[in-house]
């Protein structure tokens, strides 16, 4: 996920990322199409955005508020006139279909990866049914082994390496100006 989808866009970090991931999914036979910006992440276009939570958290919550305000227009307009309401009750099935696919009720449980373990999170707002359905998403990535494959597959493209966390003693020594250690050395 990045501001502009042109490969200079963007941190460094995130230019970094983008160049090793070009480089494992070629090893992998995987493809990686690039940066995605915000508005494509609805279209389909590819089946895994990659981002930081921070920003990952911020464009699905605008998609969330968007789809509402979509929503409420929706039914606003719906309700506007005589004429609507009749076109509201023909055009039902199509819009509990779309209330249906929108509902995180229905598709809930989102994967967390670069764990060491399998992290599913719930939407805020779900229901019983909706902590099921991530419960259900967490118990099949277990079955599926996918904590284990992923871990395979960055170990024969050599990425087990490119980053290890640092140890808390160290963290705490973090020089507090922002700047790396290797500015304050």
């Amino acid at each position: 996920l990045n501001i502009g989808s042109e490969e200079t866009k963007g941190t460094g970090e995130l230019r970094d990322a983008a160049s090793q991931l070009r480089v494992a999914t070629a090893e992998l036979a995987m493809s990686f199409d690039g940066f995605i910006e915000a508005d494509k992440i609805s279209r389909g276009d590819v089946d895994v955005v990659v981002t930081d939570g921070f920003s990952g958290n911020i464009a699905l919550k605008a998609i969330e508020g968007a789809a509402r305000f979509v929503g409420d227009l929706l039914r606003r307009s719906f309700m506007s006139s005589l004429r609507s309401k009749l076109g509201f009750l023909i055009s039902r099935p199509a819009t509990k279909l779309l209330s249906h696919h929108l509902d995180p009720n229905n598709h809930n449980g989102a994967v967390f990866l670069g764990l060491n373990g399998v992290v599913v999170k719930s939407h805020g707002s779900a229901s019983a049914a909706g902590v099921a359905n991530a419960v259900a998403v967490a118990a099949r990535l277990l079955e599926e082994s996918l904590t284990e494959r992923i871990a395979a597959d960055l170990h024969r493209v050599g990425a087990d390496v490119i980053r290890k966390p640092v140890a808390r003693s160290e963290a705490s020594h973090e020089p507090r100006s922002g700047a790396s250690h290797e500015d304050a050395a």
